[in-house]
């Protein structure tokens, strides 16, 4: 049985003709079944997010928690996260068939079905709950299914399509791994993972819209009010620079907060004024951008790219595994301040 195409059937009517052209050029399909299914999880945001979830395990430890709570938080964790990620792909299809940074995947495609899509994710959101309930608590069984619930429905059915806010409070879904891994060791709440989860809260802007700098006309054309599309460059990069300052100052709160030792406190300071040195820098090259085109539509694509956002995307995933890493290492040091 064929499968219908969903960005002939989702997408607006002025351009499916420009789709149907695309699909009989007979581009051959990027992915494999059994990868079909892997890709909808989005496994780089799956990466990420655990990146964040073990460290603050060790942490809340003080040290090195049994393997097998590690490995079950880890999978928990993954599922919880590849099941929002399916999801999205899900209600999500209609636009993705429309950007070229998405037209790929394998809802847009048609290699894997809508309802195909549906059951995966069901399953996924199952046998996460069902580990987190067997294997490591029912607090934290909880927290990944709210983090589904906000991911799915607060940011992509409520909020992305309607505020260019959409990726600040939506992040906040990407943000409760971080209380994941504490309550699977600590089975309770302290002030150590709320700083945490305000790090990656306030990590995310600076993350995400360097990337949707980049591909603003995909988000134009799919009618998705990312800030880079609805914001002239130098807005959208001041606000970077401001979340990132707030970020750096909420980390070092896991000091007196979180009692993190002189090698966090450290790492934090470096690594947070390090990363702000190349917001402060994206936010110049927006302002001369700005200053040579005369505005965020005056200028060419090729123009645009030279403010360069997508060094501001890598160096967010280097801070915050570098910071993750201290996060993970400050048990063991055991550095005291000297005050």
């Amino acid at each position: 049985m064929t499968v219908a195409d969903p960005r002939l059937t989702d997408a607006p009517a002025h351009s499916r003709t420009s789709l149907l052209g695309r699909r009989r050029k007979g581009r051959p399909p990027r992915y494999p079944r059994v990868a079909a299914y892997v890709a909808l999880t989005k496994p780089r945001i799956v990466e990420l997010l655990l990146i964040t979830t073990i460290p603050v395990m060790l942490f809340a430890a003080g040290g090195l928690p049994s393997g097998w709570l590690i490995l079950t938080t880890f999978v928990g964790g993954a599922l919880s996260a590849g099941c929002a990620n399916t999801l999205n792909c899900y209600f999500d299809r209609d636009i993705d068939a429309l950007m070229k940074r998405t037209e790929n995947r394998p809802l847009v495609t048609g290699l894997i079905s809508p309802n195909q899509a549906l059951v995966f994710a069901t399953v996924l959101g199952l046998a996460s709950t069902a580990i987190f309930v067997a294997f490591v608590n029912v607090l934290s069984a909880a927290l990944a299914l709210l983090a589904i619930l906000l991911y799915v429905v607060g940011y992509t059915l409520l909020l992305k399509r309607r505020t260019s806010q959409n990726i600040v409070w939506g992040g906040v879904a990407g943000c409760m791994q971080v209380l994941i891994g504490w309550t699977a060791v600590r089975d309770s709440l302290d002030w150590a993972p709320f700083v945490l989860f305000g790090v990656i809260f306030l990590w995310t802007p600076p993350h995400y819209w360097p990337l949707s700098v980049r591909y603003r006309e995909d988000y134009a054309n799919a009618g998705v009010p990312m800030l880079p599309v609805v914001a002239k460059p130098t807005t959208v990069s001041r606000q970077i620079v401001l979340y990132t300052i707030a970020m750096v100052l909420c980390s070092l709160l896991l000091v007196p907060l979180g009692n993190a030792g002189v090698v966090y406190g450290v790492a934090a300071l470096v690594l947070g004024v390090g990363f702000l040195v190349q917001t402060i820098g994206l936010h110049r090259r927006a302002t001369r951008f700005e200053r040579e085109t005369g505005g965020r539509d005056a200028g060419t694509l090729e123009q645009l790219k030279q403010i360069s956002p997508m060094g501001v995307f890598h160096g967010s995933i280097t801070y915050l595994t570098l910071l993750s890493t201290a996060v993970a290492v400050d048990p063991f040091v055991s550095v005291g301040w000297p005050f």
